[in-house]
């Protein structure tokens, strides 16, 4: 199971403003993680229209989160921002897989898919940071 680059990002995002608890620009996440500042920008977007984030646009303004960590589920943040329809082929019918209805493939991928997600569903952002956010700042700086 590999996330696309834009979840990636956002958890990273979700961890940073954790970890600081306090507002941080799209520039500044972006040269702590050292990723396109344009990609981020799309992120923060994204992570503003799930309520997620709150950014203040202007001089002083940047982005916190919308929520306390303790009540941002992984799980859910993965699932808002992963297409899984497309996890593999079959899972979007016969229109798309010649073997679909004769291969029994597909039930095993969609447990597991399952189970990956029920599995993140157990942590929130604050158990992502928690004894690690000293080692996680000093990282990111």
């Amino acid at each position: 199971m590999q996330l696309s680059l834009h979840t990636d990002y956002a958890l990273r995002v979700l961890m940073a403003l954790a970890a600081t608890g306090e507002q941080m620009t799209i520039d500044d996440v972006a040269g702590r993680y050292r990723i396109s500042r344009n990609h981020l920008a799309k992120v923060a977007q994204s992570l503003q229209g799930q309520g997620l984030i709150e950014t203040t646009r202007g001089r002083t303004g940047g982005m916190r989160l919308a929520r306390d960590p303790g009540d941002i589920n992984v799980g859910a943040v993965v699932r808002k921002f992963e297409r899984f329809e497309g996890f593999v082929a079959c899972m979007g019918g016969p229109q798309d897989c010649v073997i679909d209805g004769a291969c029994g493939l597909k039930s095993p991928l969609a447990g597991a898919l399952q189970a990956f997600l029920t599995h993140l569903d157990g942590f929130t952002l604050a158990d992502l940071v928690g004894d690690q956010k000293k080692a996680l700042l000093a990282r990111i700086g």
